[in-house]
């Protein structure tokens, strides 16, 4: 399967795209970096830079129909730029609309809100968002994985990068399922 993993420029937390990378290769997967910009990423360990990533895709080219999931990453930077970019809020939301799986860790869900796809859906992230995520309609749970399935599509979150072991596990689990 082909699983988007979509970032900024600059901003992702490196574990947080690495990790599940990685899980998805593990897992006989393609997948596949996606940016707003093309050349190449710059990915963060919290506030410090880290390694760079050539992007294979940029988002206004990219169909959610030419992949079988979506990864969203977190960082704090990374959703919040990707929140403001039109291209990359639409990418997201046609996931959603198509019925594909989306998995968010940490700050990610900030895209989701702006995406307007959280409504009626419970869903976990870093802690800092729960009053977002609520007033945007969703139910806000404080667990290390949660799988949602009150919507068109499932939705998994996770809250931070030590949850990533119960993350790469959880939306692998899911997208094989969906994929069937």
């Amino acid at each position: 399967m082909r699983i988007a993993f979509l970032t900024a420029p600059e901003g992702v937390e490196q574990v947080e795209l690495t990790d599940p990378w990685q899980a998805a290769v593990d897992a006989g997967h393609e997948p596949v970096l996606v940016s707003t910009e093309s050349g190449e990423i710059q990915a963060f360990n919290h506030l410090d830079k880290a390694d760079t990533f050539s992007v294979d895709e940029v988002v206004g080219e990219a169909s959610a129909e030419s992949f079988g999931g979506l990864v969203l990453p977190g960082g704090v930077a990374n959703p919040d730029f990707l929140r403001t970019d039109g291209k990359a809020v639409a990418f997201v939301k046609d996931f959603f609309e198509q019925g594909r799986p989306v998995a968010a860790i940490c700050h990610a869900p900030w895209t989701l809100v702006e995406a307007d796809v959280v409504r009626g859906r419970v869903l976990t992230s870093w802690p800092s968002l729960a009053t977002d995520l609520r007033n945007a309609g969703a139910t806000w749970v404080d667990e290390q994985v949660k799988i949602c399935d009150h919507g068109p599509n499932k939705l998994v979150t996770s809250r931070k990068p030590d949850d990533l072991k119960a993350f790469c596990e959880a939306f692998l689990d899911v997208f094989t399922q969906e994929a069937r």
